[in-house]
Order: structure tokens, then sequence, then C-alpha cells
């Protein structure tokens, strides 16, 4: 699964959680690990003793103790799923009939209990020898516990029917900022009375919601096959999982579609989706490659979709293991509850991302792919081999993750591949800010708890270190053990540490103990001093090791000295809170450069002075030496080899590197100030990456009391709508008249990133005519872009007369009360909170909406929100 909205709750309690420190008295320091343990054993974590003697501060990062979460005990085996089922539009329902087969997994068996959310269960039947016998059964509305006819043992497979009503709305909200939503089954406007919005109908599983549709034990470290026959209106398409084997036209107008997949997954994986799509048709190796977009996206599906095929081959060359499925297809669906989700077979996929104009293609297509790729690896790391508990995620999210910079590597080269590492790894250290947990969990609250940036982003660049330590054959060789020997099958961390020793034959306890079973991240201060022609490279961990580890780390140190075109590498191993490295050289060195590759997942401060770092931009090997010298001398920009070296990278030939340099310009006041204003403006207008035209705008708009209008013009005309919108938030803060109708013009747009910017601008410049605007384009905005639509909406009313704000208020308030996407929420309860000093009901009203709110993340977030 790749999820979207986690990102900005996520960051709203990342910057507001600021509670202080915990000071603990103990009698002495808790030990940086726990003590030696049996591998396959996780680590058990100690609480500091109670004493006077001295004094541990708990950070503020440490999360609460949360119960244990054992993998579920396998009592009964679900082996084969078929559903028959049809669909109430109007009431919401789900008809079905499921004909279970199931297996006592060791012991003798005479009941079965099975997961089976909020249905009306109509009978329950066996299936014996082609006739059916009443079973009889309780049903708690949960849990669906049937007493079979006699005791079956564990090499005897029996069958169960079950006639139900699924009623997917009548259950209890429930969701999380990753996965929104866990009633399942999903009908999108099914009254067709949203003229704007197709009727549709889609699944989604993950984590355990697949219960809320059909009848299963919804555990990950369950494994069937399936056969899903659904009845639709003709003019509909369906897609499951598997293969369509039969579609038959009804005398009522109606067809039925039986989709069978041969190959067993878990029960989470599987999927439906109905709607009216265009089916774009590809292939690979003679296997259907499938792309399911609303009609009017059907010109640019494959300029998104198109390098699936590609995908397939180069991951299946990689891991050694061809793409083990019958099929794979991709479907573009409304009002998703995450970002993507990597059912066996058939991915589904939030229409935003991935239903694309030709003007939107050249500014998103490359988040598209990042998923597109991300999903793909999923068939073999989730679907292939799952996870057999969600303690266990990371086998799944960090593979997937990691896949992303594994395709930019692959497609585009070196530098797209750092510039993955470098975002992922900010992803998780601003996460690390409020929470450092074990990527594995053998603790946590609530499942969905696991769908964080340590599952995904810390885990991808973990797996970037190991494949960095074992070298490229032994990394791609140890992935294919370990999905060899456990494919079509449930896996914990210990089997893929046995794959990587097996294959290396070295004991790497010491690497997966304190990167997967122990939380937080090595901060390392780095220093050195050349005396006698030798340089004395310092290494300090300054992390807290009271809970966190003091770490093993090879690294690779460079080292340029003289005349030297390339450095002299060092290999080291950092293994001590303070440690001195010495290293020959015939005479003081132009740069010492400590983890010269980027791979290390830590916090690393280098000290080094402006020549050095000066000469690492000119010197450098790869985008992350060069950003960092950008980074590290933006601050120093009134000299002029500074300001030098910034002018330079802006015609470097990699984008993100003219984008640093770009931004790095923001409010320049040094020397060479016409020059830079000069090179800024050639760069919104004529660079060829919209995200660098986009950023050159931007940054022009940040140079307070200075007139860019002409700049800002020729943007609003340009062909991507990052620069277009670049260009409305420059004008927001620095209005122009001459541009005023141009902007309005655009108020009937259909971009999200244009609508956003105009809100933006509307927030600070508009009038009651744009408050009715608000209203007419809210139904238009996506879930994505509400949290901030909703908030500048807020901002205007401000200027509105009281009598005014009813509608708008109202509308604020139904989202942050109902609305099913709990981003969306913050976003109108922080709209909302902008009236509370003009508005005398406003903060009753907002006490009663944290009070009735059931979601605890977002209770945090309010409580923050002043």
């Amino acid at each position: 699964m790749k999820y979207s909205v986690l990102g900005v709750l996520g960051l709203v309690l990342t910057c507001h959680l600021t509670a202080p420190a915990q000071t603990v008295k103990t009698s002495k320091p808790t030990s940086q690990k726990a003590a030696a343990h049996k591998k396959n054993t996780p680590v058990a974590e100690a609480a500091p003793a109670q004493s006077s003697a001295a004094t541990i501060i708990v950070p503020s990062w440490l999360p609460p103790t949360n119960p244990v979460q054992p993998t579920a005990t396998i009592v009964t085996d679900v082996l084969d799923t078929k559903l028959d089922v049809k669909f109430d539009w109007a009431k919401q329902w789900l008809l079905g009939n499921a004909l279970l087969t199931l297996r006592p997994h060791f012991y003798p068996q005479n009941q079965v209990v099975l997961d089976a959310k909020g249905f009306d269960v109509k009978s329950v039947r066996a299936v014996i020898g082609g006739k059916e016998k009443n079973l009889n059964y309780t049903y708690d509305k949960r849990k669906l516990t049937i007493s079979l006819d006699r005791m079956y043992a564990r090499n005897e497979q029996y069958q169960v029917r079950i006639s139900y009503v699924a009623k997917p709305n009548e259950l209890e909200a429930g969701g999380s900022a990753a996965i929104t939503s866990s009633k399942g089954l999903y009908f999108i406007n099914p009254l067709g009375t949203d003229k704007n919005k197709p009727r549709q109908i889609w699944t989604q599983g993950e984590t355990e919601a697949n219960s809320c549709w059909f009848p299963t034990i919804d555990k990950p470290n369950q494994r069937m096959t399936q056969e899903i026959t659904m009845t639709v209106d003709g003019r509909y398409k369906t897609l499951s999982n598997g293969l369509l084997i039969s579609s038959k036209k009804n005398a009522d107008g109606t067809r039925t579609d039986i989709w069978k997949q041969t190959l067993p997954a878990a029960p989470y994986l599987t999927m439906m989706t109905v709607g009216e799509f265009a089916v774009i048709n590809d292939t690979w190796r003679g296997k259907a490659v499938d792309y399911y977009v609303e009609p009017g996206f059907q010109g640019t599906a494959k300029a998104v979709f198109g390098n699936t095929p590609e995908m397939l081959d180069f991951f299946s060359r990689k891991l050694g293991v061809d793409f083990p499925w019958e099929k794979y297809a991709q479907v573009a669906v409304r009002d998703f509850v995450s970002g993507a989700m990597e059912n066996t077979t058939a991915t589904t996929i939030r229409q935003e991302w991935v239903q694309l104009t030709k003007r939107e293609l050249p500014d998103q297509s490359y988040q598209a792919e990042g998923t597109i790729a991300h999903e793909v690896f999923h068939q073999w790391f989730g679907d292939y081999v799952t996870s057999e508990s969600w303690s266990n995620l990371p086998l799944n999210e960090s593979f997937a993750d990691y896949s992303e910079l594994l395709w930019a590597e692959h497609k585009y080269g070196a530098d797209a591949a750092a510039l993955v590492q470098q975002q992922k790894l900010t992803n998780y250290l601003t996460e690390a800010e409020s929470k450092r947990e074990p990527l594995i969990r053998y603790h946590y609250a609530t499942r969905e708890d696991m769908f964080d940036r340590h599952s995904y982003d810390k885990g991808g660049r973990v797996l970037h270190m190991l494949r960095k330590y074992v070298g490229d054959e032994a990394f791609f060789a140890s992935l294919n053990r370990y999905l060899t020997q456990n494919k079509f099958s449930s896996s914990e961390i210990a089997k893929l540490r046995l794959a990587f020793e097996e294959t290396t034959g070295e004991d790497l306890m010491w690497f997966f103990d304190q990167w997967f079973m122990q939380r937080g991240h090595p901060e390392l201060y780095i220093s050195h001093t050349y005396t006698n022609g030798q340089v004395n490279l310092r290494v300090e961990q300054r992390q807290d090791s009271t809970f966190t580890p003091i770490y093993r780390l090879p690294v690779t140190v460079s080292v340029w000295t003289g005349n030297q075109s390339q450095p002299t590498d060092y290999k080291i191993v950092v293994t001590k809170a303070n440690q001195m490295f010495t290293l020959p050289a015939s005479q003081r060195p132009n740069l010492v450069k400590f983890d010269a590759e980027g791979q290390l997942l830590a916090k690393v401060q280098e000290q080094r002075t402006q020549d050095e770092l000066l000469f690492q931009y000119y010197h450098a090997r790869n985008y992350l030496q060069k950003y960092e010298a950008i980074d590290q001398l933006r601050g120093k920009l009134g000299d002029l080899a500074v300001s030098g070296m910034l002018r330079n990278a802006m015609n470097d030939p990699f984008w993100a590197v003219r984008l640093a340099a770009v931004e790095g310009f923001r409010r320049y006041k040094g020397p060479e100030g016409n020059a830079v204003r000069k090179e800024l403006r050639r760069a919104a207008t004529t660079d060829k990456k919209s995200q660098v035209r986009a950023m050159a705008v931007t940054t022009l708009g940040a140079f307070l009391n200075e007139d860019f209008s002409d700049v800002y013009a020729t943007a609003l005309n340009d062909s991507s709508y990052l620069v277009v919108g670049a260009a409305i938030n420059a004008l927001a803060r620095n209005p122009s008249i001459g541009t005023r109708d141009a902007l309005n013009a655009l108020q009937d747009t259909h971009s999200p990133v244009l609508l956003n910017a105009l809100s933006n601008y509307y927030s600070l410049n508009g009038t009651a005519d744009q408050y009715q605007w608000f209203l007419r384009r809210m139904n238009d905005v996506s879930e994505d872009e509400l949290y901030t639509y909703l908030q500048n909406f807020g901002l205007l009313m401000q200027r509105m007369p009281p009598v005014e704000r009813d509608k708008g208020i109202q509308r604020l308030e139904a989202y942050a009360r109902t609305h099913p996407n709990i981003t969306v929420k913050l976003g109108a309860y922080r709209g909302l909170s902008s009236l509370v000093p003009s508005t005398a009901t406003m903060k009753a009203t907002l006490q009663d909406i944290r009070a009735k709110e059931k979601n605890d993340q977002l209770k945090a977030a309010y409580s923050l929100i002043q």
C-alpha cells in the first residue's frame, strides 16, 4: 500500500508535539541494548527502575507502552473462497453467497469462527457430497461461530455456504491517517445525483476490512484461492483478482462476470471494482497488463501507466523470480481511502494521482510513476510473500518503498535515485521528531499505527544500507532466496535475516537487531584534523543511548588531496560512542567527506569549512554531495564564491540541483543582485523542468517590495500548472491590478494545483464575490487539497460581515463533524478556528467538535490548535 493522507496529519502532529521531556529517576542508566538473546526473539524493553540515585530524561519521542500484538493463532485454514454477489446501489448493500473451503490447521475441530462484520446472516449450511444441511451458528455482528456437523481432522477439508447481506455503511466508523476508513466496501455516488462524479463500487481490504463484505478469517497469515461472480448493470466494467473466465449477458440487461485466481493469497488482498471504465490493454511476456481509467482519461493512460511492463521485466530480472501472477491490472477510483493498494493482480489507485491531462503529465507523472513501481513490487513483497502479522509490516512496505529508488536508479540514473533517498530520509527524520519506534513492532495500539514513515521510509533506507553492506550481487541473491523459500506463504523478519545469512555466510544479527528491532537512529557529529601526514577523523554518536543503541556503522570516508581528480576511499566501521580513525594523507586534504555515498540512515553534522564545502560542490561525485554543499552554504550568499557556486548550480544537468540553487537564492541580498535576478528570470521562463520554473517564480516572489509582475504575467500562461500556481501564490503576496483579470479567468479551472493557489490568493485578497466562489468550487476540490482550501476559506471569512458567514460556517462545520477523511476534518476545524476572535459562539462549536470526535489522532491534533 502507498498511503497519501498520513503526511499532512503526521506533519501537523510533528510540528506541534513539543511536550517537554519527562524525568525518570533510576538507580543506574538503562543499558543501550537488551541482554543477549536468542535469534528470532524480539528485543524486550525493560522499564527503568524507580530510584532517587540517578536521573534519566525520557524524550518526548518515546511512545507510550502499548500491548503486545502477537501473530494470530491459526486454528482453521481458509483454502478457497467462492463468492456470488449482487449490489443494491440505493441501500448500498451487497447481497452475497459465499462458499468457503476450510480445513483444521492442526488440531481436530468441530466448529469454525469467521470474521463477518455488520452482516445480516440469512443461512449457514454445510455442503456435503453435493447436498446441503443447515448448521447451528451464533453471530454477534463481528464474529460468526459455526458448529460443524462433526469433528474434522487436519487432513479433512469441508465446505460451508453462507447467505448474507453486507451493510458496510451501518458499521461504526473506523480508519486512521493512512487508511481513512475501514468499512471495506464503498459505493461512490450510488444514486447518481452528483453529475460531476461517476458511479463506482470498490473495495479496500487492508488491514482487516474485507470481512466487512465477505466472511473469512481476516488475518494476513491465511492464504486462499478464490472465485468471484459479480452481477452488474450491463454498462459497467468489473475487475477482480485473477482472470476473467466468464462474462454472460442476462435477459434483464445485467451481466454476470466470473473472476478466478488460482494462486493463493491473503484475504486482505481480495478486491472488486465496478464502474464505467475505459480499459487500455498492454502485455508483458504474454500476460495481460491492463489500465482501467475513466473514459475521459484514456488518451493519457498509456503515458501514465506505460512503464508497467518494463517494471515487471526489470523487477523479475533483479529478483530472479518472474512476476508470478496470472495478470496485472491497475484501476483508478474516486474517493479512495488511501493512496494505492496492491491487491493481488489488480492494484487500486486514487484517481487524482494517475488520471492526468496532457498538461498535468509533466508536473505529476513522477509521483504516479513512483506509486506504480511501489505497487508493482508489492506483487512480490506483500502478495507472493506476505507478512505473517501487522507487526512485521515492513517486510511488505519497506521493500515496496525501496522499489521506488530501484526503479529511479534503473530508469533515470544515480542522481534520480539519490533524490529519492534524500526525500525518504527527510520524511522519516521529520516523523522521528515526534515518535521513534522499532521497525518490527510487537507492541502497538492499533494495526493502522504500523502505516507510518517508519515502516515505509525508514525501512527503505535500512534496506539501502543492507544492500550497500553486502553488495548488489549478494543483496539480490538473498532476496531471491527469501522469495523462493517463502513463496505463497507468510513470513517474519527472522526469515529475511536467515536468507541473507545463508547467502552471505555472515551472522547479520547485529544489523537486524539494531535497525529492525530497536528504535531511533544515529545522531552523528563528525570532525577532523590534519597533523604529521595523517587525518584524524573523530566520529561521535550523540543520540540518547538510554533508549537508542550505539550503532555499528560500516561507512566510506573519501579524502581529496593535492590535484587529485578522484579521492581515496577508506572503509571504516564505527562501533563506539566516540571514536577516532587515522587515515594517511601526504598533505593537508582539500576535503574529508564522511559517508561519501550518502547511504546512512542518520542525522549527520559534519564539520567543514567554507572552502571545503566549495571544493565538495565542484568535485562532487553525486547529487547528494552537491545538494549538501548548496544547503550548507546558502546562509553565506554575501560571499562572491558562494553566490558563484549557486549560479553555476543553476546550470547543472540534473534538475534537482538547479532547483536547490534557485531556492537557495530566496531573499538574496548579495553583491550580484542584478545578475542573480536576471538568472532567476531566465530560470522562471526557460528552464526545461517545470518544477525549476515554478521554484524560480516562487523565489522571485520572496524578494520583498520588488516588482516582477512581468514574470508572473508570463508564468500565468505557462504550459505547467505548477508554474501557473506559483505565479498565483506570488501574486497573493504582491497583487497586481494588471493580472487580476487573468486570475479571475482561471476560476473555473479543474486543476487541483490552481484551485488551491486561487484559494490562497483569495484568502488574502478576496472579496464577497470570492466567498461565493469558495462555496461553489468546494465540491470540486480533491480530498488531498481540501485541507488547505478549507483553511483559506476560513481566512477569507474573517473579512466578511458576520451575518454573511452562516452558510460558510455551516459548510465547514459539516466537514469537521462528518467528513470521512480525517485530514479534511482537520482542515475544516482549522478553518473554523481562524474565526474564533470574531465569532462569539465559535469556541463552543469547536469544543463540541473536539468532544464528539472519536479518532485519537484527530483529537491530539485538535488539542494543539489554539
